[in-house]
């Protein structure tokens, strides 16, 4: 339990640093920098994977309570970016594995998960199953989500005036009590049925989906309350930062250095793509860029939420993303089955 509170008092030291300083995104960034420093310097620190899970569905739920009638309505006109997604994982396994597995040195199935733009549990738990590394897998996807979290925020204020101040949603109080409740039972109700079904990214998915039943049905007007986004955002930072606890000079030549360079191949291919989708008007650059940022899904939600882009336009890309990463994984995995080697 000592790793947990050092985990939950460097976060919060965190968010108190960014808060004095005036920097941006306290509640997200603030702890991931100072569980990353702490964890740097030999720190043991641990999360609560309940809780924290537990937190992942209040983005859930905020991104099903803006699927409204309207906002669905305007589903049909995304195919066509939709569809470049599963493009883009292409030319990621194509980049990515040659480069950790040459490169590297990974072996076949750490290489293959370690550049599937993935969630990164989701991406843990195939490779696991794959016979991949686990730890190497953890560091490297750690790594791309930290560069993609801390670099958005800065691009997003220094290209769009993005404006990283706003609160992600109305005061506590100014959200009825039985609204409050529905989006508690859509929490707690739509992630355990998500889970009992194997559906992956449930924390996420299963709350969204039945949130905008919920909403649809005309039982929810808002979203969750910024104080619950704020929670949502402090557990998701202390996550990311907590992931490098335990880290070796090694693992740092190897494994933080691969996950850099891979975040150099990522950050091509993103700007090529988000060029091209603005560039023919398929959809405006705030959205392009994190509809099209190979972060993890909870991390570009919050985003997504503070800068007020449109969040279904954003959530739908990863979920097809997603998906697309899930569906491809096992076949790859049965496909190079007994080929796990190192180069």
């Amino acid at each position: 339990m000592i790793g947990v509170f050092y985990a939950f008092a460097i976060a919060a030291l965190g968010v108190v640093i960014f808060h004095l300083t005036a920097l941006p995104l306290p509640w997200l960034l603030g702890p991931i920098f100072a569980c990353l420093a702490a964890a740097l310097i030999g720190v043991p620190m641990q999360g609560i994977k309940l809780l924290n899970d537990g937190m992942r569905t209040i983005l859930g739920v905020a991104v099903g309570a803006t699927l409204t009638p309207a906002v669905l309505s305007t589903f049909p006109q995304m195919w066509l970016t939709l569809l470049l997604i599963p493009v883009m994982t292409v030319f990621v396994a194509a980049l990515g594995v040659p480069y950790f597995r040459r490169l590297c040195g990974y072996d076949l199935m750490t290489a293959y998960y370690a550049a599937m733009p993935g969630g990164l549990q989701d991406m843990i738990a195939f490779g696991e199953e794959a016979g991949a590394n686990v730890r190497t897998l953890s560091l490297v996807h750690a790594t791309r989500i930290l560069v993609v979290v801390v670099a958005l925020p800065f691009l997003l204020t220094g290209i769009w005036d993005a404006d990283l101040t706003n609160p992600p949603g109305a005061p506590i109080g100014a959200v009825p009590l039985s609204e409050l409740l529905l989006m508690v039972v859509c929490a707690i109700a739509g992630w355990r049925i998500a889970k009992r079904v194997g559906m992956f990214g449930a924390s996420i998915l299963g709350p969204l989906v039945l949130a905008a039943i919920v909403t649809l049905s005309g039982g929810l007007n808002n979203r969750p309350p910024a104080e619950a986004i704020w929670a949502a955002q402090f557990f998701i930072g202390m996550g990311i930062g907590c992931k490098y606890a335990g880290i070796t000079i090694q693992e740092i030549r190897r494994d933080l250095v691969a996950g850099l360079g891979f975040c150099g191949i990522l950050i091509v291919l993103t700007v090529i793509f988000v060029e091209g989708v603005y560039g023919l008007g398929l959809a405006p650059g705030m959205e392009a860029l994190l509809s099209f940022a190979p972060g993890g899904q909870a991390e570009l939600t919050v985003l997504a939420l503070i800068v007020g882009a449109d969040v279904a336009f954003v959530v739908a890309h990863h979920i097809v993303r997603i998906f697309s990463v899930i569906l491809g994984a096992p076949i790859v995995a049965r496909l190079f089955k007994g080929q796990n080697t190192a180069p």
